[in-house]
């Protein structure tokens, strides 16, 4: 079961939960998978809107690595993800907003 106050989210993948969690180093990684000058420029991508399939894919994907899911971004476009492409839009959101969020804020 995923802890929201230590900055987890359950992903269901082929019926399996799955905790994710975007810890510095998935955070990284997803910096370089997307090429984005800063993790602020992706946060405000999400925020305006902006956001593409691939950004929603790989914040899943880094945040499942992050959480210790032994797949990559292959085997992820050939899971069933329940819920599918909204729930992965709003998954993507809530693992960046929980990676970001401040204590007491």
């Amino acid at each position: 079961m995923a802890n929201p106050h230590a900055g987890e989210v359950e992903i269901r993948l082929d019926g399996q939960a799955w905790c994710a969690k975007l810890t510095l180093g998935a955070l990284a990684e997803l910096e370089a998978e997307l090429g984005a000058e800063s993790m602020i420029a992706l946060v405000e991508r999400f925020e305006s809107g902006g956001f593409s399939s691939r950004d929603v894919m790989a914040v899943l994907v880094a945040g499942l690595r992050g959480g210790g899911w032994p797949g990559d971004g292959a085997q992820f476009l050939r899971a069933d993800l329940a819920g599918g492409p909204v729930a992965a839009a709003h998954l993507a959101a809530q693992l960046l907003a929980r990676a970001f969020r401040i204590e007491g804020a």
